[in-house]
Formats: C-alpha cells, sequence, structure tokens
C-alpha cells in the first residue's frame, strides 16, 4: 500500500499567519478579517472544500473588488512540461492550480525527497516577512518515508479539478478592501485527485483539497506565502 501523504489539517500554527495577523492588526482594523486570520492562524480540523462552490475572484490589482465588480485573471500561466517551474502569472488562482498539482505530484523513482522539497520552496515568495517554507515541509513525507516509497518505486499524478478563493475571504476583503493592500495575500483553496501508483501494478486514487496563501503583489508575478493549516470552502 502506499504511504500515508501528510494530513491538510495540522495542529501546528502556521509562522506566516502569525507574522502576518501581528501587521494586520496594527494597519487593520477590521472584525470579519481578523476572525477569519485568527482561523488560519489557529488550524483546527480539515474540512473538505466544495467542488461546486464558487465566489468572485479578485486579481492582482491595486485596488480590491468592490461588492459590484467581478476581475478576471491578468495573465495566462506558462510552466515547464514537468510542471515543476513556478508560473508566471499575476491570477492567484491560476498560479494555485499550478503549485498544487506540483506538490501532489511526484516519483520517487527518479526524485529524492531533497530534491522535491527544494523544487516546490522555489515557488515561495521572495519577501521572508511572508515565506513560510515549515508549511511546505509538513506536507512532504519525510526523508525516512520517502525512501520506503522509493523502495515501492512509487509515484502520483494529480488531476485538478478547480480552484477559488474562499467565500470567507472574498466577503472579508468587499467588507474593507484596504486590508488587501498590506501584502496583497489572497486565500485559495484547490481541489483535485491525486492518483498513486506503486510496485506490482498497485494503483489508488484519492481526493484532495488545500487552500493556499498567494501573493500577488501589482505588476508581479505571483508567489506562495504559505500552505494554510484548515481547508476553507
Amino acid at each position: 500500500m502506499p504511504a500515508a501523504q501528510p494530513p491538510f489539517g495540522s495542529e501546528a500554527a502556521s509562522p506566516m499567519w502569525r507574522r502576518l495577523l501581528a501587521g494586520l492588526v496594527v494597519l487593520v482594523v477590521v472584525a470579519l478579517l481578523a476572525v477569519l486570520i485568527a482561523r488560519w492562524q489557529g488550524g483546527g480540523p480539515a474540512r473538505p472544500a466544495s467542488p461546486t462552490t464558487t465566489t468572485t475572484t479578485p486579481s492582482a490589482s491595486v485596488s480590491a473588488p468592490g461588492p459590484s465588480q467581478t476581475l478576471s485573471p491578468t495573465t495566462t500561466p506558462s510552466a515547464d512540461a514537468a510542471g515543476s517551474s513556478p508560473v508566471r502569472t499575476q491570477s492567484p488562482t491560476d498560479f494555485a492550480r499550478a503549485f498544487a498539482a506540483a506538490l501532489w505530484s511526484y516519483d520517487t523513482r527518479t526524485t529524492s525527497q531533497p530534491q522535491h522539497l527544494a523544487a516546490l520552496k522555489k515557488w515561495l515568495t521572495g519577501e521572508s516577512k511572508y515565506a513560510d517554507p515549515g508549511s511546505i515541509e509538513s506536507q512532504v513525507p519525510t526523508a525516512d518515508v520517502w525512501q520506503q516509497m522509493r523502495a515501492d518505486q512509487q509515484y502520483a499524478t494529480v488531476s485538478v479539478a478547480e480552484a477559488h478563493i474562499p467565500s470567507a475571504f472574498n466577503e472579508a476583503i468587499t467588507a474593507n478592501p484596504a486590508a488587501l493592500t498590506t501584502a496583497y495575500i489572497y486565500a485559495v483553496t484547490v481541489t483535485g485527485t491525486q492518483s498513486i501508483f506503486w510496485t506490482a501494478s498497485g494503483h489508488g486514487a484519492e481526493s484532495r483539497a488545500v487552500t493556499l496563501a498567494v501573493q500577488c503583489r501589482p505588476s508581479q508575478n505571483c508567489a506562495l506565502a504559505s500552505i494554510a493549516t484548515t481547508v476553507y470552502p
């Protein structure tokens, strides 16, 4: 049987969210936004995101979308054939889809655990204040587990279903658009199906869901800030 993947809901609070919360408390006094970020900080049991949930998707523009605005992605993502290099896009949802595909895809036959982890960390923002490499490490099997997976020649492919801005985040930003312009970090939930293969024609498929913190500053390509400890619909 394939080794179990790390859970999407972790007990540990994300250091990035602690730093982000501290900055927003000083700069933005918005009760709804504070409650949402506090929930991210505290983690809790993971909840599967509903594939049918749809919300208005804000783009990486200087002004956040108002109640009557619907903003579309501003660029088309591009990546190498393997999907291991960070995409170049200003769309939070396009970036999140591509990163989730890289996160859920692996091949222990050709790649070591440190190589896989290093490739994922290339997606992180260059702003150390917001980058949370520990959140990526928590999603990747340890070196010892990776060796066991390699003994079974385990690898995985993924089909990404959709990506959307969680409704709670959208409502908070709509209530106070200025809150977005501190760090330009969007919450994006991605869902998909991971297919796992191993020795002796073993095969299994599992549903996947993750909420990502994606930084998309104006006129810059998006980058990963953190992986949330809870999946938000």
